[in-house]
């Protein structure tokens, strides 16, 4: 499986911005996915996730009700919603995928990464 992140960009605190992550390969339906990011001088930390149907979600706490997670698996893309976008949200995230287990949280748990794609909110 290879990933292709996109959509970051340069904004203003408050604004909104959409995340893509688009999959190649025939598994992408089964396979779980996150939404990863890392700011400057921090480690990787896991920002939302969701299951091969899409009906189950989980959300870091910094961005539970401002941040949507979804995927198409017609399309094999994975997206991240970002809204009232925060200084503190700056960061390049990251999406990863691996078959979906059952859990979620953790970042071993995905063996397959994007490339990454910079956001920046300035206040």
């Amino acid at each position: 499986v290879q990933l292709q992140a996109s959509g970051g960009g340069s904004v203003q605190a408050g604004d909104s911005l959409m995340l893509s992550c688009v999959a190649s390969g025939r598994t992408f339906s089964s396979y779980a996915m996150a939404w990863f990011r890392q700011a400057p001088g921090k480690g990787r930390e896991l920002v939302a996730a969701i299951n091969w149907s899409g009906d189950y979600t989980h959300y870091a706490d910094s961005v539970e009700g401002r941040f949507t997670i979804s995927r198409d698996n017609a399309k094999n893309t994975m997206y991240l919603q970002m809204n009232s976008l925060k200084p503190e949200d700056t960061a390049v995230y990251y999406c990863g995928a691996d078959r979906d287990s059952g859990s979620y949280q953790r970042m071993a748990i995905y063996g397959y990464w994007g490339q990454g794609t910079l956001v920046t909110v300035s206040s």
